[in-house]
């Protein structure tokens, strides 16, 4: 039996005269946990929009199993995106309905609806669910839709910043809710996050984008081993790293340091004036995209 597969191919969606997804192709598997990480303004919220047809694409196709997403509501059932509450909806609309009336709402779009495990989950979070969403934190409104995204139960869970605004006490139960619902149904989850670090160990894959464009998608723990910081002497770091695919130079005086992304069978050639040190997936990051993150 094949694996459900959610794919775009040369997605590309414009805004006016902004680019924000240019030439997109990828393909999520069900069974996974993804993480989506970019730079502020690289497309990660635009390309779950698009991928669960909340947004069309300009260019390009969206299918699941190869039906389309979009206006198909056979496919649509198997996807939820879950993102953040607009606060310029809390003064009215969703603003003014109570937590268990906008849950309510939720579950009128959602066939798979877990009504037990939202229940559950209020109860966790410690929300009440008479309390206005526009009366809520950033926090809470952050809870709100983890709630959402793991009552769904939808095949393809898309979470855009399911954290943003937690504690860390919050943050470390989400993850640990999300991996035990990953374990017992096997649904497919994809994290757009920029805790990267902290979240990490969740991701068997990495998607990175950059400036509309898709960087890598890549098996985690073979990115972490693909890429090592060379440190030295210029002229040493240059011979050792000669021919290999390098990120992020710096020079200073007469060092220099260097991220190597090796391919199999390449190395770092040894000597006694280089450093080559382990990363990790906040630093290749940084490395690949640049500036902070």
């Amino acid at each position: 039996m094949s694996v459900m597969t959610l794919k775009c191919e040369n997605l590309v969606k414009q805004y006016k005269d902004k680019r924000a997804l240019g030439n997109v192709s990828l393909t999520l598997e069900k069974g996974k946990i993804y993480g989506l990480i970019g730079r502020n303004g690289a497309g990660k919220t635009t390309l779950l929009s698009v991928l669960t047809a909340q947004n069309p694409a300009t260019h390009g196709t969206v299918t699941l199993n190869g039906q389309p997403v979009w206006e198909n509501e056979a496919s649509l059932s198997h996807l939820c995106f879950s993102r953040e509450i607009n606060a310029n909806m809390n003064a009215g609309g969703i603003g003014a309905l109570k937590i268990k009336e906008y849950l309510k709402m939720a579950e009128t779009y959602m066939p798979h609806w877990d009504k037990e495990m939202a229940e559950h989950l209020l109860d966790i979070f410690h929300l009440d669910r008479k309390k206005r969403i526009s009366k809520l934190s950033k926090g809470m409104t952050s809870m709100v839709t983890i709630i959402v995204a793991l009552a769904s139960k939808a095949d393809f869970t898309l979470l855009d910043e399911p954290v943003a605004g937690l504690d860390v006490v919050a943050r470390e139960q989400f993850y640990r809710i999300l991996l035990e619902e990953y374990t017992e149904t096997g649904r497919t989850f994809v994290i757009s996050t920029h805790i990267i670090e902290e979240a990490a160990d969740l991701f068997e894959e990495v998607i990175i984008l950059h400036e509309g464009k898709m960087v890598l998608k890549e098996n985690t723990q073979e990115l972490l081993e693909s890429c090592v910081h060379v440190s030295g002497r210029e002229e040493d770091v240059d011979a050792a790293t000669a021919g290999l695919t390098k990120y992020r130079e710096e020079t200073i005086g007469r060092s220099k340091s260097v991220t190597v992304k090796l391919e199999p069978g390449q190395r770092v050639e040894a000597a006694d004036s280089v450093s080559v040190q382990p990363m990790n997936l906040q630093k290749i990051f940084v490395a690949m995209c640049g500036g902070e993150v």
